[in-house]
């Protein structure tokens, strides 16, 4: 099977040469060499027809696998695709652990400085609260001349409250014999100096001279009341007539009753009622309506509360300016007749009164009996001295 054609052709030819004395075989052998011919030839067109398949098989596969780069190529471009986004996914994830970081940090640096505040806070707080248990048990260690120099000095600060804020002397004077009553009854050699100094501030607000506030007040209250029979100098709808107008119009209807002079002289007396002539100190510019003279009454009025305000508040500044705007409103509002002058004369009286003295000092033995324990410590070594010269 393994021979070529030539091959079998040139055996054939052989054999018909050692066959030609031969001629005469069988026509048998010649018909099996045309067979066996036959099927090299069958055999020879199979396998070049399986050639052709196995190369058509080739150039398939050869396609297939040019398919199978592309997707390759394909498949290649996305796995580049996804790293990349997975490159991007971690740059984004280690920016965000990084801000995580940085907010951690800051939050640990916040928790540490609100921690070393409460810290400084509690310490602070227990600090005070030792501070208040100490001064309890000094307190509850006291003896009875402790408590009492101690209410001696709240007398002390009492007395100065009430003298420089309130200006009450009397208040102030008990208050300072109290506290030397206080020093007496302690026994307390120490105290003595304190006391010498609260007689001489005793005697020094005694001599303090207090304006009459009652008084004054009672003054201001007449002053109000004495507003009506003031006179606006200004004209205004339905003044009427002045005392003396009033008089002389009296006697002449007494002296003039059955004479025809007399009916004259009424008539006149009449017509003065309707036209009265007055001598102004101040020029007249305009005419005035009731309200508008009853507005300046009332506005006098107010003045006069303020000045009683100001008196009854011990304010000197306010009580002075007071009755300074009252005199200009009497000036420019009011005539200048008796009435008036009575009026001013009384608020310039007023006006000279000081409502709030000059205090003395009083804080010396208050000062002196703070710092008692160096008082105590120089009485101790005065105590010492003499024993030491009799030794």
């Amino acid at each position: 099977m393994g021979k070529t054609v030539a091959e079998v052709t040139e055996n054939i030819d052989q054999k018909e040469t050692l066959s030609k004395p031969k001629a005469k075989e069988s026509k048998s052998g010649v018909w099996f060499d045309v067979v066996i011919l036959l099927i090299v030839i069958g055999l020879a067109g199979a396998g070049y027809l399986l050639l052709q398949q196995v190369r058509d098989k080739q150039q398939d596969l050869v396609g297939e696998l040019g398919k199978d780069t592309q997707q390759m190529f394909e498949l290649t471009k996305q796995i580049s695709g996804y790293q990349e986004q997975l490159v991007a996914i971690q740059n984004q994830l280690s920016s965000l652990n990084a801000e995580v970081g940085s907010k951690e940090s800051n939050f640990e640096a916040k928790l540490n400085e609100l921690s070393a505040l409460h810290t400084e806070r509690l310490e602070n707080t227990s600090g005070r609260i030792n501070e208040s248990i100490l001064r309890i048990q000094r307190q509850l260690g006291k003896t009875r001349g402790d408590w009492l120099v101690a209410d001696a000095e709240y007398l002390l600060s009492v007395a100065n409250r009430r003298l420089h804020l309130m200006g009450d002397v009397d208040t102030t004077i008990e208050a300072l014999k109290a506290a030397d009553q206080r020093l007496r009854e302690s026994g307390d050699t120490a105290a003595f100096k304190v006391r010498g100094q609260i007689a001489k501030e005793i005697a020094a607000v005694q001599k303090v001279q207090l304006a009459d506030v009652v008084g004054i007040y009672s003054t201001l209250e007449m002053l109000e009341e004495d507003v009506a029979k003031l006179n606006v100098f200004l004209p205004y709808a339905g003044k009427g007539l002045s005392s003396d107008d009033s008089i002389a119009k009296a006697k002449a209807k007494s002296s003039a009753e059955n004479d025809i002079n007399a009916k004259l002289d009424n008539a006149l007396v009449a017509i003065e009622g309707i036209v009265t002539i007055r001598r102004l100190d101040n020029p007249v510019t305009s005419v005035i309506t009731p309200e508008q003279k009853a507005f300046i009454t009332e506005q006098l009025s107010t003045k006069l509360v303020i000045v009683k305000l100001a008196l009854v508040q011990q304010d000197d500044a306010l009580y002075q300016a007071s009755i300074n705007d009252v005199l200009q409103w009497l000036k420019s509002n009011f005539t200048k007749n008796a009435a008036y002058k009575q009026f001013v004369l009384e608020l310039e009286r007023l006006k000279a009164i000081q409502i709030r003295s000059n205090f003395p000092d009083i804080s010396g033995s208050l000062k002196m009996l703070r710092d008692i324990t160096k008082l105590r410590l120089e009485t101790d070594k005065a105590l010492q001295l003499p024993d030491v010269q009799a030794e």
